[in-house]
């Protein structure tokens, strides 16, 4: 007989109850379950992205905010000029992502190590003070996005609409990455994490593949960029900050890197204890970082990844019972 697999149990139920969230706050009268849910389906697709390049490639980006906040300025810029067309912000917001992720990709990939980080960071905080420096969109103020994105059918102004099109969006992220790294693409990308060197010796372009899933990242960054922006209705420099940044690295770490639906238990991990802790004390940070340490002391693998050890070592442990004499 085949063991339950715990883990598919526990991202089905996640699944489920996300896809039940809107029900929820409908029966109850509830809407910040709604913001908050889209909140949390926001930075998973957004830590799904930085899990592509950080837990399949090795390639630690402390940068990658700058893409979350380029999706939302395309989407306020466009608006501030009078064009509230969702599928024309989408593309703007695909071009640029791509355009920027391929050029820093370019210059940062050809380094490793703390050099890669350090490069990754710097592009971010470039950008960010000349966002900081356009005072005719807000400057260091922001930009307040008046009108949502607009695709004929749907509106982003609407929660409902905005929370199932985030959700859509996730789920269609973990397939694609799902298949993703286990075609042959995931697999030199994974090779080039334990060892570039080897790769190259036998043949493959490993700055190619590395630069076609940063960019790639960056793309899917920067849509969930766009749609953190018609969330908050507001695109602000603070968006590409190092520290929203390293909110993303924390989930991706949290929730476990390297595995597929790890960033969305990360993300609902760290954003929901967020919120309870604030619920207990104004000084939530101090108790949330240890909470993170002890996290990762205990769950090297983060949360799913646990779930993936025990259902592994169940499944070698049920194989060992029936071979045995």
């Amino acid at each position: 007989m085949k063991p339950v697999r715990i883990s598919q149990w526990v991202a089905t139920a996640i699944v489920l109850l996300l896809a039940l969230v809107p029900v929820y706050a409908q029966l109850a009268s509830e809407p910040f379950a709604m913001t908050f849910g889209s909140r949390v389906l926001v930075f998973a697709l957004a830590a799904i992205s930085l899990n592509l390049v950080l837990g399949y490639g090795g390639m630690v980006s402390f940068g990658h905010a700058l893409y979350l906040g380029l999706g939302a300025y395309s989407v306020g810029i466009l608006a501030h000029h009078g064009i509230g067309n969702g599928w024309a912000q989408l593309a703007v917001t695909i071009v640029v992502s791509a355009i920027v992720g391929a050029l820093t990709g370019i210059v940062s990939l050809r380094t490793t190590g703390i050099a890669f980080i350090m490069i990754t960071l710097a592009f971010a905080q470039m950008f960010y003070y000349l966002f900081v420096s356009l005072k005719q969109y807000g400057g260091d103020d922001g930009l307040s996005i008046s009108a949502r994105s607009d695709f004929g059918l749907f509106t982003l102004g609407s929660p409902t609409a905005l929370y199932y099109s985030a959700l859509v969006l996730v789920l269609v992220a973990l397939l694609a990455t799902h298949r993703l790294v286990n075609a042959r693409f995931g697999m030199v990308l994974r090779g080039c994490r334990v060892n570039e060197r080897r790769m190259k010796s036998m043949g493959f372009s490993t700055l190619r593949y590395k630069l076609s899933a940063y960019t790639l990242a960056s793309v899917l960054c920067g849509v969930a960029g766009l749609l953190y922006g018609n969330l908050t209705g507001f695109a602000a420099p603070a968006y590409m900050a190092w520290t929203m940044s390293g909110e993303l690295i924390v989930m991706v770490v949290l929730g476990g890197m390297g595995t597929v639906f790890g960033p969305l238990v990360g993300a609902l991990v760290l954003l929901i204890s967020e919120e309870l802790l604030k619920a207990l004390t104004d000084h939530w940070m101090m108790v949330l970082g240890p909470l993170i340490v002890l996290a990762a002391l205990t769950a090297r693998r983060g949360v799913y990844g646990y779930l993936l050890d025990w259902d592994a070592w169940r499944s070698r442990r049920q194989h060992a019972r029936r071979d045995a004499p």
